[in-house]
Protein backbone atom coordinates (compact mmCIF):
# COMPACT_ATOMS: atom_id res chain seq x y z
CA UNK A 1 0.00 0.00 0.00
CA UNK A 2 2.56 2.25 -0.52
CA UNK A 3 4.17 4.55 -3.68
CA UNK A 4 7.62 4.03 -3.47
CA UNK A 5 8.37 0.21 -2.41
CA UNK A 6 11.57 -0.90 -4.36
CA UNK A 7 9.73 -3.61 -6.31
CA UNK A 8 6.05 -2.86 -6.93
CA UNK A 9 5.68 0.57 -5.32
CA UNK A 10 2.61 2.18 -7.07
CA UNK A 11 1.49 -0.86 -8.65
CA UNK A 12 -1.25 -1.35 -5.69
CA UNK A 13 -1.84 1.65 -3.56
CA UNK A 14 -5.56 2.37 -3.19
CA UNK A 15 -7.68 0.36 -1.62
CA UNK A 16 -9.93 -1.44 -4.19
CA UNK A 17 -6.56 -2.26 -6.13
CA UNK A 18 -5.04 -3.81 -2.98
CA UNK A 19 -7.83 -5.77 -1.95
CA UNK A 20 -8.34 -7.16 -5.73
CA UNK A 21 -4.26 -7.87 -5.42
CA UNK A 22 -4.40 -9.45 -2.15
CA UNK A 23 -7.74 -11.63 -3.36
CA UNK A 24 -5.27 -12.64 -6.40
CA UNK A 25 -2.26 -13.73 -4.41
CA UNK A 26 -4.89 -15.98 -2.13
CA UNK A 27 -5.91 -17.74 -5.44
CA UNK A 28 -2.33 -18.13 -6.57
CA UNK A 29 -1.69 -20.16 -3.29
CA UNK A 30 -0.48 -17.86 -0.45
CA UNK A 31 -1.02 -19.03 2.70
CA UNK A 32 -1.14 -15.20 4.54
CA UNK A 33 -0.96 -11.76 2.99
CA UNK A 34 1.32 -9.45 4.05
CA UNK A 35 -0.37 -5.67 4.37
CA UNK A 36 2.01 -2.85 5.05
CA UNK A 37 1.93 0.77 4.33
CA UNK A 38 5.41 1.95 5.07
CA UNK A 39 7.84 1.26 2.45
CA UNK A 40 11.44 -0.12 4.42
CA UNK A 41 13.27 -0.12 1.11
CA UNK A 42 16.84 1.69 2.05
CA UNK A 43 16.74 5.03 1.83
CA UNK A 44 12.56 4.93 2.59
CA UNK A 45 11.26 7.95 5.01
CA UNK A 46 8.71 7.47 7.29
CA UNK A 47 5.29 8.01 6.92
CA UNK A 48 2.71 9.22 10.03
CA UNK A 49 0.61 6.85 11.86
CA UNK A 50 -2.38 8.26 10.34
CA UNK A 51 -1.59 7.82 6.74
CA UNK A 52 -0.18 4.26 7.25
CA UNK A 53 -3.48 3.46 9.53
CA UNK A 54 -5.57 4.58 6.46
CA UNK A 55 -3.08 2.97 4.20
CA UNK A 56 -3.63 -0.54 5.66
CA UNK A 57 -6.40 -1.17 8.35
CA UNK A 58 -9.42 -0.92 5.20
CA UNK A 59 -7.63 -3.39 3.46
CA UNK A 60 -7.20 -6.02 5.99
CA UNK A 61 -10.65 -5.66 7.01
CA UNK A 62 -11.97 -6.18 2.98
CA UNK A 63 -9.58 -8.82 2.89
CA UNK A 64 -10.80 -10.33 6.32
CA UNK A 65 -14.38 -10.57 5.40
CA UNK A 66 -13.58 -12.12 1.97
CA UNK A 67 -11.55 -15.25 4.52
CA UNK A 68 -8.27 -14.06 3.59
CA UNK A 69 -5.81 -14.63 6.22
CA UNK A 70 -3.79 -11.30 6.92
CA UNK A 71 -0.57 -10.40 8.54
CA UNK A 72 0.16 -6.17 9.23
CA UNK A 73 3.64 -5.07 8.21
CA UNK A 74 4.15 -2.20 10.82
CA UNK A 75 6.52 -0.88 13.31
CA UNK A 76 4.13 0.82 15.27
CA UNK A 77 1.91 -0.83 17.80
CA UNK A 78 -0.94 1.35 17.24
CA UNK A 79 -1.23 0.09 13.38
CA UNK A 80 -0.74 -3.50 14.90
CA UNK A 81 -3.76 -3.04 17.04
CA UNK A 82 -5.95 -1.32 14.86
CA UNK A 83 -5.10 -4.09 11.82
CA UNK A 84 -5.55 -7.13 14.36
CA UNK A 85 -9.14 -5.48 15.37
CA UNK A 86 -9.79 -5.19 11.87
CA UNK A 87 -9.30 -8.86 11.53
CA UNK A 88 -5.42 -9.58 10.97
CA UNK A 89 -4.26 -12.87 12.39
CA UNK A 90 -0.20 -12.39 12.60
CA UNK A 91 2.21 -9.08 13.21
CA UNK A 92 4.95 -8.54 11.48
CA UNK A 93 7.42 -6.23 12.73
CA UNK A 94 10.86 -5.04 10.73
CA UNK A 95 12.20 -3.72 13.70
CA UNK A 96 11.42 -7.19 15.82
CA UNK A 97 10.10 -4.15 18.83
CA UNK A 98 13.09 -1.93 18.37
CA UNK A 99 11.31 0.77 17.00
CA UNK A 100 8.28 1.11 19.20
CA UNK A 101 8.59 0.09 22.74
CA UNK A 102 4.63 -0.57 22.80
CA UNK A 103 5.02 -3.48 20.57
CA UNK A 104 5.65 -6.33 22.41
CA UNK A 105 3.27 -5.46 25.10
CA UNK A 106 0.48 -4.62 22.80
CA UNK A 107 1.26 -8.15 20.51
CA UNK A 108 1.08 -9.76 23.94
CA UNK A 109 -2.19 -8.54 24.13
CA UNK A 110 -3.53 -9.09 21.43
CA UNK A 111 -2.72 -12.87 21.52
CA UNK A 112 -0.75 -13.27 17.92
CA UNK A 113 1.64 -14.93 16.62
CA UNK A 114 4.72 -12.20 16.01
CA UNK A 115 7.77 -11.97 13.15
CA UNK A 116 10.73 -10.28 15.04
CA UNK A 117 13.18 -9.23 12.47
CA UNK A 118 16.86 -8.64 12.77
CA UNK A 119 16.96 -4.66 12.61
CA UNK A 120 19.73 -1.92 13.34
CA UNK A 121 17.77 1.13 12.37
CA UNK A 122 15.44 2.98 10.23
CA UNK A 123 15.51 2.34 6.29
CA UNK A 124 16.91 5.79 5.86
CA UNK A 125 20.34 5.02 7.24
CA UNK A 126 20.25 1.39 8.08
CA UNK A 127 22.76 0.25 5.43
CA UNK A 128 25.56 2.46 7.21
CA UNK A 129 24.95 -0.28 9.92
CA UNK A 130 25.94 -3.15 7.86
CA UNK A 131 29.06 -3.92 9.67
CA UNK A 132 29.82 -7.51 11.28
CA UNK A 133 32.85 -9.11 12.59
CA UNK A 134 30.92 -12.62 11.88
CA UNK A 135 27.61 -11.68 10.41
CA UNK A 136 25.70 -15.16 10.94
CA UNK A 137 26.84 -14.89 15.03
CA UNK A 138 25.71 -11.65 15.63
CA UNK A 139 22.79 -11.90 13.99
CA UNK A 140 22.06 -14.60 15.89
CA UNK A 141 22.54 -13.33 18.97
CA UNK A 142 20.77 -9.99 18.20
CA UNK A 143 17.99 -11.92 17.51
CA UNK A 144 18.61 -14.38 20.38
CA UNK A 145 18.23 -11.02 22.60
CA UNK A 146 15.03 -10.41 20.97
CA UNK A 147 13.49 -13.23 21.70
CA UNK A 148 14.07 -13.02 24.90
CA UNK A 149 12.67 -9.46 25.05
CA UNK A 150 9.45 -11.12 23.64
CA UNK A 151 9.53 -13.69 26.02
CA UNK A 152 9.44 -10.80 28.77
CA UNK A 153 6.80 -9.39 27.62
CA UNK A 154 4.40 -12.36 27.20
CA UNK A 155 4.37 -12.87 23.59
CA UNK A 156 4.37 -16.56 23.49
CA UNK A 157 4.36 -17.40 19.32
CA UNK A 158 7.40 -16.00 17.53
CA UNK A 159 9.01 -16.49 13.85
CA UNK A 160 12.34 -14.62 13.46
CA UNK A 161 14.03 -13.47 10.44
CA UNK A 162 17.42 -12.98 9.68
CA UNK A 163 16.48 -9.34 7.86
CA UNK A 164 18.10 -10.22 4.44
CA UNK A 165 18.82 -6.68 2.79
CA UNK A 166 18.34 -5.01 6.06
CA UNK A 167 21.76 -3.09 7.50
CA UNK A 168 23.18 -5.98 5.43
CA UNK A 169 25.80 -6.09 2.38
CA UNK A 170 25.06 -9.05 -0.44
CA UNK A 171 27.76 -10.79 1.01
CA UNK A 172 26.19 -10.80 4.24
CA UNK A 173 23.10 -11.93 2.93
CA UNK A 174 24.35 -15.18 1.37
CA UNK A 175 26.43 -16.06 4.38
CA UNK A 176 23.05 -15.62 6.46
CA UNK A 177 21.90 -17.99 3.63
CA UNK A 178 24.09 -20.33 3.77
CA UNK A 179 23.60 -20.86 7.39
CA UNK A 180 19.93 -21.07 7.54
CA UNK A 181 20.17 -24.24 9.83
CA UNK A 182 22.05 -21.83 12.86
CA UNK A 183 19.34 -19.31 12.08
CA UNK A 184 16.37 -22.09 12.81
CA UNK A 185 17.91 -23.13 15.93
CA UNK A 186 16.32 -20.32 17.48
CA UNK A 187 13.06 -21.41 16.48
CA UNK A 188 10.69 -21.16 13.59
CA UNK A 189 11.97 -18.84 10.02
CA UNK A 190 10.95 -16.72 7.87
CA UNK A 191 12.76 -15.52 4.85
CA UNK A 192 12.63 -12.19 2.59
CA UNK A 193 14.74 -12.08 -0.36
CA UNK A 194 12.38 -11.65 -2.97
CA UNK A 195 13.50 -9.68 -5.70
CA UNK A 196 16.12 -8.09 -3.55
CA UNK A 197 19.22 -6.08 -4.62
CA UNK A 198 21.65 -8.70 -3.68
CA UNK A 199 19.56 -10.93 -6.62
CA UNK A 200 20.05 -8.17 -8.82
CA UNK A 201 23.56 -7.74 -8.24
CA UNK A 202 24.16 -12.07 -8.93
CA UNK A 203 21.58 -11.48 -12.32
CA UNK A 204 23.78 -8.76 -14.16
CA UNK A 205 21.54 -6.12 -12.60
CA UNK A 206 18.14 -7.26 -13.56
CA UNK A 207 15.64 -4.89 -12.28
CA UNK A 208 13.27 -6.22 -9.47
CA UNK A 209 11.01 -7.82 -11.60
CA UNK A 210 13.34 -10.10 -13.39
CA UNK A 211 14.56 -11.74 -10.29
CA UNK A 212 11.36 -13.58 -9.81
CA UNK A 213 13.42 -16.80 -10.96
CA UNK A 214 15.98 -16.34 -8.57
CA UNK A 215 14.06 -16.09 -5.81
CA UNK A 216 12.21 -19.25 -6.50
CA UNK A 217 15.30 -20.84 -6.37
CA UNK A 218 15.45 -19.57 -2.72
CA UNK A 219 12.52 -20.68 -1.81
CA UNK A 220 13.33 -24.33 -2.73
CA UNK A 221 16.53 -23.84 -0.26
CA UNK A 222 14.04 -22.43 2.14
CA UNK A 223 11.44 -25.10 1.60
CA UNK A 224 14.50 -27.72 1.84
CA UNK A 225 15.52 -26.49 5.35
CA UNK A 226 12.57 -26.60 6.54
CA UNK A 227 11.89 -22.62 7.00
CA UNK A 228 8.42 -21.52 8.56
CA UNK A 229 7.54 -19.51 5.36
CA UNK A 230 8.73 -17.37 2.59
CA UNK A 231 7.70 -13.65 1.48
CA UNK A 232 7.84 -13.49 -2.09
CA UNK A 233 5.96 -11.35 -4.71
CA UNK A 234 5.70 -14.16 -7.12
CA UNK A 235 3.36 -16.29 -4.87
CA UNK A 236 2.59 -18.72 -7.75
CA UNK A 237 6.16 -19.75 -8.76
CA UNK A 238 6.91 -20.10 -5.10
CA UNK A 239 4.17 -21.77 -4.51
CA UNK A 240 4.72 -24.23 -6.95
CA UNK A 241 8.11 -24.84 -5.76
CA UNK A 242 7.13 -25.68 -2.55
CA UNK A 243 4.29 -28.32 -3.59
CA UNK A 244 7.56 -30.00 -5.63
CA UNK A 245 9.59 -29.98 -2.18
CA UNK A 246 6.95 -31.52 -0.28
CA UNK A 247 6.04 -34.26 -3.24
CA UNK A 248 9.54 -35.14 -2.45
CA UNK A 249 9.46 -35.79 0.86
CA UNK A 250 6.73 -38.14 0.47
Amino acid sequence: MTPDSFSDGGEHDTVDTAIAFGLRLRGFGADVVDVGGESTRPGAQRVSHDEEAARVVPVVAALAQEGVRCSVDTMRASVAEAAVAAGASLVNDVSGGLADPAMLPVVAGLGVPYVAMHWRGHAADMQSRAVYGDVVAEVCEELSQRLDACAAAGVSSVVVDPGIGFAKTAEHNWALLKNIDRLQALGPVLLGSSRKAFLGALLDGRPPVERDAATTALTVVAAQAGCWGVRVHDVRGSADAVRVVERLRT
